[in-house]
């Protein structure tokens, strides 16, 4: 979700080095933001199926839309597919240990940030 681009830093003095400075892009992942299907799959590099497979679950829930190609979904939707892939991926976690897993983290996160 992030990256680095160099651009020349301005001066009106002219040096024999270029100065460089690094410029982070980024995308703010909340509820304020919305993804569509396609969006969520391609920021993701998953595939429809296992996106649909998600829903299926639980993991991630469209906020709007009736089928695949109207769905959308939150800025947090993006963090638990990515987290979804890794913990099947990496640690061979079946979809139902999967959804209780991101749910359980978010109890915890939001427990955390009630202290």
């Amino acid at each position: 979700m992030f990256g680095t681009r160099k651009a020349p830093a301005h001066s009106l003095e002219v040096t024999a080095m270029a100065e460089w400075r690094t410029e982070v892009v980024g995308v703010v992942l909340d509820h304020s933001s919305e993804w569509t299907a396609r969006e969520l799959t391609a920021a993701c590099r998953v595939d429809e199926s296992w996106l649909l497979a998600l829903v299926d679950e639980g993991v991630v829930e469209p906020i709007a839309g009736e089928s695949l190609a109207d769905w959308r979904f939150t800025g947090v939707a993006v963090t638990r597919v990515q987290r979804a892939t890794r913990l099947t991926r990496d640690l061979g976690v079946n979809l139902a240990g999967v959804a209780l897993a991101l749910d359980l983290i978010d109890e915890l996160s939001a427990l955390r940030r009630v202290r």
